[in-house]
């Protein structure tokens, strides 16, 4: 890849789904510690998803995408809307990257929810279909 050049530099037949996750967190300006902590996660898990070693569920992939700003189908195969490029970097105010980052705190909050909300759902219908049978 040449240095003066942005075009392909994540290229979908050249890189990994760990290799797309590294560099998506590293243009979000965030180390592998604080990803972590967003997504709920351990440390470990994470290094391991950069690695290669295994893969995240489907809701970890969805909160995974919304706090790096990219596409999922990009995170999972490196087509779609994916990070800025080296260079494309523009100077945002102090202001509007921390807008940025609430809006990325409520919308893993926002996933986070809507799977425990899922679940209570699930659990509450079981015992109601088991108080009405009994």
């Amino acid at each position: 890849m040449n240095d003066d050049s942005t075009e392909g530099w994540f290229d979908p037949d050249a890189t990994t789904f760990g290799d797309r996750v590294a560099g998506a967190r590293e243009q979000a300006g965030m180390t592998q510690a604080e990803l972590a902590k967003r997504l709920g996660v351990k440390l470990k898990t994470l290094k391991g998803w950069e690695n290669d070693l295994s893969e995240p569920r489907a809701n970890k992939l969805s909160m995974m995408a919304g706090l790096l700003n990219v596409s999922l189908l990009w995170l999972l195969s490196g087509e779609g809307e994916g990070p800025d490029g080296p260079g494309e970097d523009r100077e945002l105010s102090r202001d509007v990257t921390e807008m940025l980052t609430e809006i990325r705190d409520i919308r893993t909050h926002l996933v986070q929810y809507t799977d425990r909300l899922g679940r209570l759902e699930k659990t509450l219908r079981a015992k109601l279909k088991d108080e009405a049978g009994a």
